[in-house]
């Protein structure tokens, strides 16, 4: 029976193709495993943390008929591997673009992109902080986007922001699916009282803008481990 597979099927879907294209001699992406490892694993543990309270509190769940069954800290390790290949994927696709085409011309946009975020976040964290998924999403991304703009001065949001809207069709597919879309019933299951029930076919919003922090750190850091190496290898 292969319904146990499902989660694991939807990673494995998700990451394979990145994974294989990777080593293509023209883009030769496995030269930078290491400094996305370094990256994922230091936006990842924040997240996982996120992760096991939500869980331990009931404000989301996971439908174990849909996992291989092996639960580690309250979260079952397909969850584990989402915080490490999906970013992969992301990731290896913002690579890609940067690698082909200009996309400098985004970062123009990229003040009305943190002024918009800013607004928006402070405004849902205001007007729904009683609910748990809400606020805390709102809150981390306003923060984020506060930290890469005004403090660590990065000027690449607008590359990156378009690059989250070219991998959309990629997010309502995995996060369709692990909430239901196709499916007899949702892998992950949200408590209705703890986000504001807005919904992107089964995709709660909240999804898009915890997605999209996550991203955005992971970009950020894999930038600064790139800098890193390449100031290293030219002493």
């Amino acid at each position: 029976m292969l319904q146990p597979y499902t989660y694991l099927f939807v990673i494995f879907g998700a990451t394979i193709i990145c994974f294989i294209a990777s080593f293509h001699r023209h883009l030769q992406f496995n030269k930078q495993f290491k400094s996305f490892l370094k990256a994922s694993c230091i936006v990842a543990l924040p997240f996982i943390i996120w992760d096991i309270w939500f869980t331990a509190n009931g404000v989301w769940w996971f439908n174990t008929n849909y996992t291989i069954g092996l639960i580690i800290a309250g979260l079952p390790i397909e969850e584990w591997l989402f915080f490490f290949c999906i970013p992969f994927s992301c990731l290896f696709t913002y690579f890609c673009l940067d690698r082909f085409f200009d996309l400098r011309w985004t970062n123009s946009f990229s003040q009305i992109i943190v002024f918009i975020v800013v607004i928006l976040c402070s405004v849902l964290a205001l007007l729904h902080h009683a609910k748990t998924y809400t606020f805390v999403t709102t809150v981390a991304t306003l923060v984020g986007i506060v930290y890469l703009h005004f403090i660590a001065k990065q000027e690449w949001i607008g590359q990156a922001s378009f690059t989250y809207i070219i991998l959309s069709p990629g997010f309502f597919i995995v996060n369709g699916i692990l909430t239901g879309t196709c499916l007899a019933s949702p892998i992950v299951n949200y408590n209705p009282n703890e986000f504001l029930g807005i919904r992107m076919l089964t995709i709660p919003v909240e999804d898009a803008i915890y997605g999209y922090t996550q991203f955005l750190f992971v970009v950020y850091f894999f930038k600064q481990f790139e800098q890193k190496k390449i100031k290293t290898n030219s002493e």
